[in-house]
This record gives structure tokens, C-alpha cells and sequence, in this order.
């Protein structure tokens, strides 16, 4: 049987290392059919050489985390009209924001604080062994959010009611020695924790999305198999699987709809899925010649934003939308330096943020695309493929980058978030 190891956590020497080499399947950027869609804005840092975006909400506000000068730290950012705003920390040196900021800039995370975990953790997994606190960040202050009785936690999802989700730990010992005490699955209502049901049979969980419903999502496991899983009205839903023994749900929007990435038979490649209650599951695939996929963000249209990947680890962002899957890379500039790695969460006017890769500088950034005539006052919308997936420069990661979005994907399963 496989065993839900635990991972390695990604600290912020993998940032700094990056290699500038990159090598290019072909020099020039074909243009394939009509003009590109999507402008590539490029957020910044703080300071540093890496940020990565996971959230935007209907206004426009971002969230994610970058480094700081020297790459010495990781920080939780806020980004809004413009301005990248370092949301701090809980008195230690890191911070995060983990999934989805809503229509109030609130964000949930998790942060360092200034006290060493008694039992040598690195929950929040920036290898300082610190103790790791969820967090709700709203109006300029980070407020920690309370365990169930343990010393570490994170906070997923704030919906636009003000509740948020996570996992956190208690003070039983984890028996499948993923972490040092089990980790549950937890919802916070007006800063008070509530404990979220595991599937019969199973131990650890976590939640990682809640929509305005109430209705929350996630995955609970034994210490070989997961399940991805809704909790709605204090009961829980096994969502299935695509034939492997692991699935995660990532979030659900407001229609009800859950994306997230399940195993295949055989447990070998993961895929990225959809699932509506009238469905059930649906495989998503892969953009072509790709080996795997994930699915990150959905709107309330059912546009799902996600990453391709081949068997090497080199990813690409993609689009999904009426039963098609497009690289993102396809509908920008021919001559952009950037080449979008991962979409991570795409909003109501069709603009959708994630990580690029700059072909040029080899440095990592934050993105936000645009799609074309999208100003203010106007319709956004994400426009529809009309280019040939094939058709793509095939871009070959840098090693420590492939190994960063490995990391995360598999944190998801039992291992710490990292700097994610």
C-alpha cells in the first residue's frame, strides 16, 4: 500500500537559487490564429526575486506571497490598484496567504510567530521550526485564529459572509506520521472554531474552500487513501475519485460546483476535475502531450483556471471552458517574456492570476491577465480558444521551480503547505 509521506518543505533558498538557463523548443513565439487575448501585467515583489498570486475577487484586489529584499522571508501580500502591500506577520519572519481572498479584502493564511514549535515542527513549512498560526487578515490587522488544542494551524478560504477554513491540529498523536498530531479539518465563525466531520474511517482533514453558501470542501484520509469531500448542513459528501486511491477538492463557487485534481487507476498521474451534484466527477484531462493536471480556481460561470503539466514537471497555465482546454499561453503576446506556469484563481470580468516564468531574467513573478478591451466600466469577459494547443514554445523550467510546484501540489495531500 502507498503511504501519505510527508514532504519536504520548500524554504526560500529555492527561490534565490533559480536557474537563468532556460532552454527554447524553437526561438520564436508563433502566432496561431487571430491576436492574442490576454494582456500579462506583471505584479512585483517586495523586494525580493519571487511572488506568486493565488486569489483575485471581483474588484480586482490580489493576494499571494513574494519575498523580501535578499529573499530572506516570504510574506502574505495584498495587491490592490497598483500597490503590493506587505500584510506582515504574527512576530516571526514568514507569512502566507493560502486560497481565496473575498469581495472585502479579507484573506485567510497562516504565519509565523515568534515562539519555536515544543516538538520541532515545521508546520507552516518555511524550515525555521517555528510555531504556525492561522490567520484572518482584515482592515490593516492579522488576527490569529484558535487551534483545537495543538500548537499549529492554517486558514484556507474567507467566503464574503466572514467565514473562513482550514486545518489545524489537535493533541492526539498522528498515527500515519504525516505530522506529530493529527490535523483536522475546521471552520471559524465569528472567531470561534468549529470541527468539520471525516468521512467514516478516515483520521486527518483539511478544508480548503467555502463559497457564500456555507457550503465548504476539502479532503480527509486514512494514511494511504484520500477523499475529496463537501461538507453542507453538518453533514459530509465522499465526491468519488477517478480511479486512484487520492483526491483533493480544492474550492466549490457559488453554483455548487467543486474542482480540485484526483489519481487515476492506478495511482501513476493525477487529473484535474469538475463535479456538480446532477454529474458527479468529471476528468478535465490535460493539455496535450501533457502528463498531469490540477485544477486551482473556478468562477461562477464554471471557467476552470489550472496547470498542465508533462511527465518532467514542466507546467503550463491553463484555461478550461466549455469542454475545452486551452494553454494560456497561446492567447498572449507572441513576444512576452513571460510564459504563465500555473493560473491559480480567475474572477467575475475573466481576469485570472498565477505564476510566470521570465524567460529572460529566469526570476518568478506573480501575473495578472487581462483580457483585451477589458476597461473600466466594460464587459470582461474570458474570451473564448481560438488557437491550436500544439502550436506552443515548449519551455523547460528551471529544476528548482519544477520542484516548487511539485511540492505544492503534493503538500495538498498530508505535508506541510510550504511556502504556499
Amino acid at each position: 500500500m502507498k503511504r501519505l509521506g510527508a514532504l519536504t518543505c520548500v524554504v526560500v533558498t529555492l527561490f534565490v537559487a533559480l536557474a537563468l538557463t532556460v532552454r527554447m523548443a524553437g526561438q520564436e513565439r508563433p502566432m496561431v490564429g487571430k491576436a492574442r487575448h490576454y494582456t500579462v501585467h506583471d505584479l512585483g515583489t517586495l523586494g525580493g526575486t519571487f511572488s506568486w498570486a493565488y486569489s483575485i475577487n471581483n474588484k480586482g484586489s490580489i493576494t499571494g506571497f513574494a519575498t523580501l529584499p535578499g529573499d530572506t522571508a516570504n510574506r502574505a501580500f495584498l495587491w490592490r490598484k497598483g500597490v503590493m502591500t506587505d500584510l506582515g506577520t504574527l512576530g516571526g519572519p514568514n507569512s502566507t496567504a493560502i486560497y481565496v481572498i473575498n469581495e472585502r479584502d479579507e484573506i485567510a493564511g497562516a504565519a509565523e510567530t515568534t515562539a519555536p514549535d515544543p516538538f520541532g515542527e515545521d508546520f507552516c513549512g518555511f524550515g525555521t521550526f517555528l510555531t504556525c498560526a492561522p490567520f484572518l487578515w482584515r482592515s490593516g490587522s492579522m488576527t490569529p485564529l484558535p487551534t483545537l488544542g495543538g500548537n499549529n494551524g492554517q486558514a484556507s478560504s474567507v467566503n464574503n459572509r466572514g467565514l473562513v477554513v482550514g486545518g489545524v491540529e489537535n493533541s492526539t498523536p498522528d498515527d500515519c506520521g504525516i505530522h506529530l498530531f493529527q490535523r483536522k479539518p475546521v471552520i471559524w465563525k465569528n472567531g470561534q472554531i468549529e470541527e468539520l466531520p471525516v468521512l467514516s474511517g478516515d483520521t486527518l482533514g483539511f478544508a480548503y474552500g467555502i463559497n457564500d453558501h456555507g457550503q465548504s470542501v476539502g479532503t480527509t484520509n486514512t494514511c494511504t487513501v484520500a477523499h475529496a469531500l463537501l461538507w453542507e448542513n453538518g453533514t459530509v459528501t465522499d465526491l468519488g475519485n477517478l480511479g486512484g486511491t487520492i483526491s483533493v477538492a480544492n474550492n466549490i463557487n457559488n453554483r455548487g460546483q467543486v474542482f480540485g485534481d484526483s489519481y487515476l487507476p492506478g495511482d501513476l498521474t493525477n487529473h484535474a476535475f469538475l463535479w456538480q451534484k446532477d454529474m458527479g466527477m468529471k476528468d478535465l484531462g490535460t493539455l496535450p502531450e501533457d502528463f498531469s493536471s490540477v485544477a486551482w480556481g473556478i468562477d461562477n460561470k464554471g471557467r476552470v483556471v489550472g496547470t498542465s503539466c508533462d511527465e518532467s514537471g514542466n507546467c503550463r497555465a491553463f484555461l478550461w471552458q466549455n469542454g475545452v482546454m486551452t494553454d494560456l499561453n497561446t492567447l498572449i503576446p507572441a513576444d512576452s517574456p513571460w510564459f504563465l506556469v500555473e493560473a491559480d484563481w480567475i474572477n467575475a470580468r475573466g481576469e485570472i492570476v498565477g505564476l510566470a516564468f521570465n524567460i529572460v531574467t529566469g526570476e518568478g513573478h506573480a501575473f495578472l491577465a487581462t483580457p483585451r478591451h477589458c476597461g473600466s466600466g466594460a464587459r470582461c469577459e474570458a474570451l473564448a480558444p481560438q488557437s491550436n494547443n500544439r502550436a506552443r514554445p515548449t519551455v523547460v523550467l528551471p529544476k528548482n521551480i519544477r520542484k516548487l510546484l511539485q511540492q505544492r501540489q503534493g503538500s495538498r495531500f498530508g505535508g506541510p503547505m510550504g511556502p504556499r
